[in-house]
């Protein structure tokens, strides 16, 4: 029987093409590829450019080219995964869930359950395709053990994701997703992203790494606040530029 191939891959990760994001794609390529991930899918806030840009530069680094968006719905955060076109922001929450399955991509809910992040609510989750279940940017383990117990009950496949903002923390959480190869096949690279959608959808999946320190959270937390502080008062200010002008892309 063939063994199981791991494929090391974090699903939520943000450039500076998201409004509380810093690094250029080439740079978090070349880290994930240093650290020895097998892909990382860039996820910026109602964008993709970014990330289609991404995904088309992976296998020069070594990587496996997914693309994604982290979908703002009426009622939370929806990451979709394998899309190459970005589902309407403002949309309701399943309404967003069925576009990102006719687009090809599958439905990852991040952070669910909580509010200061625009996490969604346990009542509005009537489907997805998988949860993630441990988000490394929690300050406690309290939400991931919530949002594991929820996938478990209703029989989810499980997704561990870094949630980076800032390079270092790339990789810090991230999924092994296991695929069973034909015997025809030698290597990863013979591996296509049906056959890692497949294993997701099966809940082939297995969590590595760990929280990123606290006083690193805050700082990403403080500063994404900021910045969304100063977009609101900048964008309702006459004859002021946007700042950052990211935001206003959506």
């Amino acid at each position: 029987m063939t063994s199981p191939i791991p494929f090391a891959i974090d699903f939520h990760v943000h450039s500076d093409d998201s409004y509380d994001g810093h690094e250029p794609i080439e740079l978090i390529l070349e880290h994930a590829a240093d650290i020895e991930l097998d892909g990382v899918v860039i996820t910026d806030h109602d964008e993709i450019e970014e990330s289609l840009r991404a995904a088309e530069l992976a296998p020069e680094y070594g990587l496996v080219g997914i693309p994604g968006v982290e979908v703002s719905t009426r009622h939370g955060h929806l990451l979709a995964i394998g899309v190459e076109e970005r589902p309407d922001p403002g949309q309701p929450f399943m309404e967003t869930v069925e576009t990102v399955r006719e687009l090809g991509g599958i439905a990852i809910v991040p952070h669910p359950f909580q509010r200061s992040r625009h996490g969604v609510r346990k009542g509005r989750i009537e489907d997805a395709d998988a949860i993630e279940v441990y988000n490394s940017m929690l300050f406690t383990g309290y939400r991931n053990r919530r949002a594991r117990t929820f996938a478990r009950r209703r029989d989810y496949p499980e997704i561990g994701a870094s949630d980076a903002h800032y390079l270092p923390n790339v990789g810090r959480a991230y999924t092994d997703i296991l695929v069973t190869p034909d015997d025809d096949v030698d290597s990863k690279a013979d591996i296509d992203g049906d056959e890692l959608v497949d294993a997701i959808l099966e809940g082939r999946t297995q969590i590595r790494g760990k929280r990123t320190p606290v006083h690193k959270s805050t700082v990403q937390y403080a500063k994404g606040a900021v910045r969304k502080s100063t977009y609101l008062l900048t964008s309702r200010a006459p004859l002021v530029p946007t700042v950052p002008a990211s935001m206003e892309r959506s």
